[in-house]
């Protein structure tokens, strides 16, 4: 991977609250990185402190390797798209767009040309002389990406640019967004606390949590392979099971859980035996039987619920931990408080927090 921008040992406080501890991360060229976690875990300040609008107590920032930790914003090749879209109300979208050119004296041919060319990547050509106040959500949003991208930064920052949207205009965003990035090929630093819109959307996601990084990697690593407690819950709400591990062979961890046996493929991290041991397991891919077999959890059924063609069965542990199974379809094959078995496959269970 080609690194464009790199975060190296950041640490920012606001008063006494130590908003980044110690942070790190290289982000590739064209590269699609998602910085996921809830409010105040620090994802804007990484922004901010990307763009210049903030600096940070420690660490330095490089792009394209040249170190730019005090540089001022506008000596950055760098560009923000924010969720209030801040456009001039007094302006059309052409001055808009071209308000950045305009202040850098760019030749007025070559304005209208780059102007025109952003309007026709963000589909809407045409559009040029109407006001925001003339503009959907949706459309505003467009004019602020031709706005961020005329200037042909290396970097764009999109902090939470479609959490103003509908959720079905949100989710075609998405898709265009994406689209844009890829042919375009700048690299996209992307903010959202929507972990469907960071999986479909990044080639690398960082989920963040209290100011560090819980885990860096590509969507299917932090879905499949969580590395904490935090990140399974956070990203896909998996299931935690605890338990302790009784044996391990051929790779696989035995492991004792609410009175039944499950079992979970090994690793990065090697348990013991007789180790207290969490396990994530996803809904999808919990198996419910009538009979009890060789490994599996007896459990309770306490209700059935139904969201567009997804079934989910809450579960009760003998422990008292609640466990939720979902499958497409409405099968309506168990009854609520039946007593069942659930069990999943070895390489569907993750050993977290070891």
């Amino acid at each position: 991977m080609d690194t464009i921008l790199e975060l190296r040992n950041i640490t920012k406080s606001f008063g006494k609250t130590e908003v980044l501890k110690d942070i790190s991360i290289q982000i590739g060229k064209g590269e699609f990185l998602t910085l996921l976690g809830p409010s105040g875990c620090g994802k804007t300040t990484i922004l901010r402190i990307i763009a210049g609008l903030e600096e940070p107590d420690g660490g330095r920032v490089f792009l394209n390797g040249v170190d730019v930790t005090e540089a001022e914003p506008n000596k950055r090749d760098v560009n923000t798209v924010f969720q209030n879209y801040a456009l001039f109300p007094h302006m059309n979208v052409e001055d808009n767009i071209a308000y950045g050119l305009r202040i850098r004296k760019t030749d007025k041919k070559e304005i209208a040309a780059r102007v025109a060319q952003a309007l026709e990547l963000v589909q809407l050509s045409g559009y040029n002389k109407r006001y925001p106040h003339e503009l959907s959500g949706g459309q505003k949003q467009r004019v602020a990406i031709a706005r961020a991208i005329v200037n042909n930064p290396k970097v764009l920052l999109l902090d939470e640019p479609l959490g103003a949207l509908d959720l079905q205009l949100r989710r075609q965003m998405q898709m265009e967004l994406k689209r844009l990035q890829k042919r375009l090929g700048i690299t996209f630093v992307y903010i959202t606390h929507d972990q469907e819109e960071a999986i479909n959307m990044s080639d690398r996601i960082a989920v963040m949590r209290d100011g560090v990084f819980e885990q860096i990697g590509t969507p299917a690593q932090v879905y499949d392979l969580p590395k904490t407690s935090y990140v399974a819950e956070f990203v896909g709400n998996a299931n935690l099971i605890h338990g302790r591990t009784i044996e391990i062979k051929d790779g696989v961890a035995s492991i004792e859980a609410a009175g039944g046996l499950v079992k979970a493929t090994v690793r990065d991290k090697q348990p013991v035996p007789g180790m207290e041991v969490t396990l994530a397991v996803r809904s999808e891919n919990i198996k419910l039987y009538t009979c009890s077999s060789q490994t599996g959890i007896k459990c309770r059924l306490k209700e059935i619920s139904f969201a567009g063609g997804m079934q989910k069965i809450f579960l009760q542990l003998e422990d008292g931990t609640e466990v939720v199974s979902s499958s497409l379809g409405m099968n309506l094959a168990f009854e609520p408080n039946s007593e069942l078995y659930m069990s999943f496959d070895a390489n569907h269970g993750v050993l977290v927090d070891l």
